[in-house]
């Protein structure tokens, strides 16, 4: 058989010995192998639909290889439908890594070739332009989180905040999508501005929101109020003269710090913290 394989325009390695196996390729012992999601999809103009497997991967890992080709093989025999791999990823690194095909055989011959379909920061561009952004919150807030890893990423927050802030739901949704970090951190300060509806009460971003307001960064010390007034102030474009400033870092009034807190998510200029006073 092997001197005629080469009539097939395949010529094989020379062989040094070759042993027979067991032919029966049966699973002796139950593996535990979990796609992360996976779902069924019907089309209007195709019979059957397919399949769509997906996986989310935060790092190149060259296990996946294997994983991947028996997902998808193993699809295909149980439902006998053409099956999809979309991969997500959330750096540019395991983005290239991930959309290279898998090529299963030996040089001489591929016997599969898998082609992964890749979702990340090299094909999902950042939405930076709020009326874009408001078309399709959904659409903004997973180009917000592919895209978390992006050295612009807090300029990527500033534009999309002032559309996703009143939704309670979508900035949860980056709240906890954030890796803990500077975007975590200036996205907390952002949200500061709204009073948004949280639904259920209890949520992380309700959390979040009471403590800035009630509490500041210093966890209810003055200087961390009156760091979180001058803060709020200037993510809203608000003009803090020197004067104002200089009085709002000298107060050690808790209570009065509390009502100049919540002045500042509304003024529209700085001396009206102080308008009953």
């Amino acid at each position: 058989m092997a001197r005629l394989v080469p009539e097939a325009g395949v010529r094989f390695p020379q062989y040094s010995s070759i042993e027979p196996l067991d032919t029966d390729l049966t699973e002796i012992r139950p593996l535990e192998r979990r796609v992360d999601s996976f779902f069924r999809v019907r089309t209007v103009d195709d019979e059957g639909g397919f399949l769509l497997a997906v996986e989310s991967q935060s790092h190149p890992d060259p296990d996946k290889h294997n994983s991947w080709a028996y997902y998808l093989a193993h699809m295909y025999a149980k439902y006998r439908l053409p099956p999809i791999l979309l991969v997500v990823c959330r750096d540019k690194k395991t983005a290239e890594w991930a959309r290279d095909p898998i090529r299963i055989g030996r040089s001489f011959h591929t016997s599969m070739e898998v082609f992964p379909l890749v979702l990340g920061p090299i094909g999902v561009r950042p939405i930076t332009d709020p009326e874009e952004a408001a078309k399709d919150l959904a659409l903004t807030t997973f180009s917000v989180l592919i895209n978390a890893k992006d050295p612009g990423i807090l300029a990527i927050l500033d534009a999309v905040a002032p559309v996703l802030g009143p939704y309670a739901d979508w900035a949860e949704y980056i709240e906890i999508g954030l890796d803990e970090g500077p975007g975590r951190e200036h996205w907390r300060e952002l949200m500061a501005v709204y009073t948004p509806n949280f639904p259920g009460g209890g949520s992380v971003m309700e959390e979040a929101w009471r403590e800035v307001k009630t509490e500041g960064k210093a966890e209810g010390k003055a200087e961390g109020k009156a760091e979180d007034i001058l803060r709020v102030l200037e993510v809203r474009g608000v003009e803090v003269p020197g004067s104002v400033r200089e009085q709002v870092m000298s107060c050690t009034d808790l209570e009065l710090l509390g009502t100049w807190f919540d002045r500042s998510l509304t003024v529209e200029t700085a001396d009206e913290l102080f308008a009953d006073e």
